[in-house]
């Protein structure tokens, strides 16, 4: 919906413009010269939307940022329409004033569409929902959902399975909620042991002539949040949902993606690398290139190379070693992650790919492996330059120990494992595209 009412009012933002620079009904002629000149740029436009975040699913909820991301992203298409009337003046139009007067209608409509519009008829009616499960992850969902237009769903009853003391009074509260008809829903976390006293309830109510559903808490915690809580799953989940054999297809694809991007990239920074050599050099007169050891594909030890940005050569155990300190450009290369470029090397080898977890320091692996259950999961598949992990979790660790932060962490790359494919790792890769535009990193 999001994505045809950007269409519908970019083209309407067309026709206003037309008619507020000509001061007239824009004749049929000059509007179909335009339009077809613009709708090259229309799907460059919510391609570039897509990139920063505007088809997210939690874009309704920053409203604050959300006109200041319009701005940027508005900004970004009259720059790209600049240039593409500047190389290609065939189309006969000069589109310098119209472009200015085309920003400002485009964003104000895209604006009152974004912000005002789609909420309006966005959503249907809630309905009400029963949920039965417990922990800090069920409070997640029953907060993020209750809180936000976006849910057809409102928790109207909650039970925390790790405080249930007499279930008795439980089963007469959901009876009630369900039997009243005021509850369609029921989320339950049929996989926790608690559960188990309350079966025979959730046996009965599918007899009771009220209409409702029951859906996993597992796959309601995924769909909203994009990531695996570790706390719903258990070993039989590992074996029900992932799949470590080779995807033929997939894998054949996935790998001719990333020889052709790897050497297209590995050409086009190929002349930087002088300035870069120079830079590294003037500034402590130290080596350029480094290598260090990470885990790749099944637990086995891989060298990536990588331009040097501490003192001295790390090995990769910056972790462990405090001695070393960060160069004035190492600093702007790690955070420019121009210092993982000439990892493309690595994904010609077939050490790393474009897109997949990202391989950890053989100290970190080992603790984190004895700290957080299913952490070699990771290790299943191929390591990447960019992951699921690096575009959502912001507080994500750099080569530091944070078992939290690595949990969370764990819980992207697992939903990655579970739902890898190439429309997922297209996603990723246009994503790591903002990520490195911004200089916020991956």
């Amino acid at each position: 919906m999001l994505f045809f009412g950007d269409i519908l009012f970019f083209s309407i933002a067309l026709w206003v413009t037309l008619w507020v620079r000509y001061i007239s009904v824009p004749k049929s002629t000059l509007l179909y010269n335009h339009f077809l000149a613009f709708s090259f740029l229309f799907g460059l436009w919510v391609l570039v939307f897509f990139i920063v975040g505007l088809y997210d699913k939690h874009t309704v909820f920053f409203k604050k940022k959300l006109p200041s991301i319009i701005i940027q992203a508005q900004l970004t298409n009259i720059a790209f329409a600049a240039v593409f009337f500047f190389f290609i003046p065939t189309f006969g139009i000069t589109p310098k004033t119209n472009l200015v007067v085309y920003l400002l209608i485009s964003s104000f409509l895209i604006l009152l569409w974004r912000l005002v519009l789609f909420p309006l008829i966005g959503f249907s009616k809630k309905q009400n929902a029963i949920l039965i499960g417990g922990g800090k992850d069920a409070t997640e969902i029953i907060t993020e959902v209750n809180n936000n237009s976006r849910y057809n769903l409102s928790f109207t009853l909650v039970v925390d399975l790790e405080k249930v003391t007499n279930p008795n009074d439980i089963q007469k509260n959901v009876l009630e909620a369900v039997g009243m008809g005021t509850t369609s829903v029921v989320v339950c976390d049929t996989r926790n042991s608690q559960l188990e006293q309350l079966l025979p309830l959730l046996y009965n109510l599918s007899f009771l002539h009220t209409p409702f559903r029951f859906i996993d808490i597992h796959k309601v915690y995924e769909g909203i949040f994009d990531r695996i809580s570790l706390s719903f799953i258990r070993y039989e989940w590992f074996l029900e949902n992932v799949d470590s054999s080779p995807k033929i297809v997939y894998g054949f694809v996935k790998r001719t993606i990333d020889i052709v991007i790897a050497l297209v990239l590995f050409v086009v920074t190929l002349p930087f690398l002088p300035l870069v050599w120079f830079a590294v050099w003037f500034d402590d007169g130290g080596p350029l290139f480094i290598t260090q050891e990470r885990v790749g594909k099944h637990n086995q030890s891989i060298k990536i190379i990588k331009f040097r940005t501490l003192s001295g050569d790390d090995k990769g155990d910056e972790v462990l070693n405090s001695t070393l300190e960060s160069t004035t450009v190492g600093a702007f290369l790690r955070k420019s992650r121009i210092d993982e470029f000439p990892q493309l090397w690595n994904v010609l080898k077939g050490d790393l790919s474009l897109v997949g977890p990202r391989p950890e320091l053989p100290a970190l692996a080992h603790h984190y492996s004895e700290k957080i259950p299913y952490y070699n999961t990771r290790h299943l598949i191929k390591p990447g330059l960019s992951g699921w992990a690096q575009i959502y979790h912001d507080q994500h660790p750099h080569h530091g120990s944070d078992v939290a932060e690595t949990r969370t962490k764990l819980s992207y790359d697992i939903y990655y494992l579970k739902n890898r494919s190439i429309l997922l790792d297209l996603n990723i890769a246009l994503k790591t595209v903002k990520k490195l535009l911004t200089i916020s990193g991956v």
